[in-house]
């Protein structure tokens, strides 16, 4: 049994729908919480199968509140990927994915959006990726692609919602398994929110069982690239 990083950021974001699919193929995950008193960051990637790596509210990496473990984080990401592990970016941390390959992050105002995306390769994530599903951003900062970056479904403002660099590092705009309670005790946790927050609240309620079943065949796909299964 294999297990999983989660780098995660708030006490409010975690892998959400995510951590079902996990355990239902017996791929464990284990939280690393840099933000809780007299925690560390591990040097490196040893011991793990991958990293996941979590949004971080309205903190950023560019502007805002930066957060405050982006440089151990990086270079725990690059650790990972120097031994050819797979590191799955969610929101902030696609973009730290991004700089940890030789991309970057551009800044954005805090923001939540429910999007539509499209997949741009039939191919995309072993095949199963669905044509057009909605994804929901809840954050700040987006990521500069580094060159040699596959842009597997984009926006419909074409902005690149899903990429994957390396064959085996994928990064999601957005949380693929966000509940709506996770972004309402985000904006309980923390001073600052998005403006006129409602709607976007409305509108994820509205698509949250349209994002969980997407989320299926995405993590099918997701495990598959990443060669979770082994």
């Amino acid at each position: 049994m294999i297990t999983l990083g989660v780098l995660q950021h708030t006490d409010s974001e975690y892998l959400g729908l995510m951590e079902d699919h996990f355990e239902g193929r017996n791929i464990r995950f284990h939280y690393i919480r840099p933000f809780t008193p007299g925690a560390t960051i591990p040097a490196t990637a040893e011991g793990f199968a991958g990293l996941i790596v979590l949004g971080a509210g309205p903190r950023g990496a560019v502007s805002g509140d930066l957060l405050a473990s982006l440089g151990p984080e990086l270079r725990l990401i690059r650790d990972a990927i120097a031994r050819q592990l797979p590191v799955v970016g969610l929101g902030l941390g696609a973009a730290m994915l991004a700089i940890a390959t030789g991309g970057g992050a551009e800044d954005t105002r805090l923001r939540l959006e429910v999007v539509r995306a499209r997949r741009s390769d039939p191919a995309a994530l072993g095949g199963m990726m669905p044509v057009e599903f909605p994804i929901v951003i809840y954050g700040r900062d987006r990521a500069i692609l580094p060159p040699g970056a596959e842009i597997l479904a984009t926006t419909t403002g074409n902005e690149p919602a899903i990429f994957r660099i390396n064959n085996n590092c994928l990064g999601f705009i957005g949380h693929p398994g966000i509940k709506r309670a996770m972004i309402e005790d985000l904006v309980m946790e923390f001073d600052e929110a998005p403006e006129d927050i409602t709607p976007g609240l409305v509108r994820l309620g509205e698509e949250q069982r349209a994002i969980a079943d997407a989320l299926t065949p995405i993590m099918v796909g997701l495990i598959k690239v990443t060669g979770w299964m082994g």
